[in-house]
């Protein structure tokens, strides 16, 4: 009996030490494997260093209320990442969006109806981030990864522009705007990437100019360049005399103002400086103001990280769950020209 019990304990003991050989294996593969991603996601960055500005406190005119939050919810079938509204003659509203959360691989025009009823008015092959309605009723688009595109009332597809005057692709085309004259006015965000979680905040921390500002005559098939690099340029706006243009520099929380027409056209200057938040889309009012919508609000951490180049490359190379999450805030100011 004594000989079996110790039997017993002498199997248990030796399956206990090869489970714990087993976990400490594994713990260990896991270790090696994080840190080759650390290693390898941290090389693939190259930031810059940037000392932000002490950010604007939400006080006075920019106190915070609950305004937003009174207005009907439309749900868009599970889709994500509306962007752009454009209105049609009969009160449709158009906006494009992605297959998931964070799947940028496909998207969807969405159309609105008057009744609030939401149906999928084109399956496209990526995400479509910029339109509006041309003097012909003709859809003009931004389509992720492809370039500018011309959609038809039969929903076929014409490619207008696929490349910069560089040469270089429209893969993130984002702000699209026409003015009366036609001329159609566009941000480019990048050329070699198109839109993914990784590589937006791949934009945010390395803190360099991609690309620019452009705008493309459709009579001529000339493109022009405005802005040959911005930080993570994203909303554009025609001025109510369109004289400028204004586009946001989401990653530097500021808004720009280019000149298009008359003795200034050429120069520019910074319109808006040290935001509160992270600037989106810019819309105009019929009173010559302009909304600006932000993503976020100003994240104290991300400021800091800014600081240091190491601490970026850091935080860029560890896994996505771990890194820090913006805040789920929506907010839209009311500016004057």
């Amino acid at each position: 009996m004594i000989d079996l019990c110790w039997g017993i304990k002498m199997k248990f003991l030796t399956v206990t030490k090869n489970s714990i050989y087993l976990t400490v294996g594994v713990i260990s593969i896991a270790f090696i494997s994080f840190l080759f991603t650390l290693l390898f996601d941290s090389s693939t960055i190259n930031p810059k260093a940037w000392s932000t500005q002490l950010k604007p406190q939400f006080e006075g005119k920019l106190s915070l209320n609950e305004r937003l939050t009174s207005f009907l919810r439309i749900h868009f079938m599970g889709y994500y990442g509306a962007k752009e509204f454009v209105v049609d003659n009969e009160g449709n509203i158009y906006c494009g969006v992605h297959k998931g959360e964070k799947d940028f691989s496909s998207g969807v025009i969405l159309k609105i109806k008057p009744d609030d009823s939401v149906e999928e008015f084109l399956v496209t092959d990526n995400w479509v981030t910029g339109m509006q309605f041309d003097k012909e009723a003709k859809l003009i688009a931004l389509m992720n990864d492809l370039g500018l595109v011309k959609i038809h009332p039969d929903k076929s597809i014409e490619i207008l522009l696929t490349t910069t005057p560089n040469g270089q692709p429209i893969r993130m085309g984002t702000g699209l705007k026409i003015a009366s004259d036609g001329t159609i006015y566009f941000v480019n965000m990048s050329s070699t990437d198109k839109t993914s979680s990784k590589y937006i905040n791949k934009l945010i921390l390395e803190m360099k100019p991609t690309e620019g500002v452009y705008s493309f005559n459709p009579r001529t098939n000339i493109t022009t360049t405005i802005s040959e690099g911005n930080y993570f340029g994203n909303g554009l706006k025609i001025s109510q005399n369109e004289d400028f243009i204004l586009v946001s520099e989401t990653s530097k929380y500021r808004i720009l103002k280019y000149w298009i027409k008359a003795e200034k056209k050429g120069k520019s200057e910074i319109f808006m400086d040290n935001l509160a938040g992270f600037p989106n889309n810019i819309s105009k009012r019929h009173n010559g103001n302009y909304w600006i919508a932000f993503t976020t609000k100003r994240n104290d951490q991300l400021d800091k990280f800014h600081l240091s180049t190491g601490m970026k490359k850091f935080v860029f190379g560890i896994p996505s769950f771990i890194q820090p999450k913006p805040e789920k805030f929506g907010m839209v100011i009311e500016v004057s020209e």
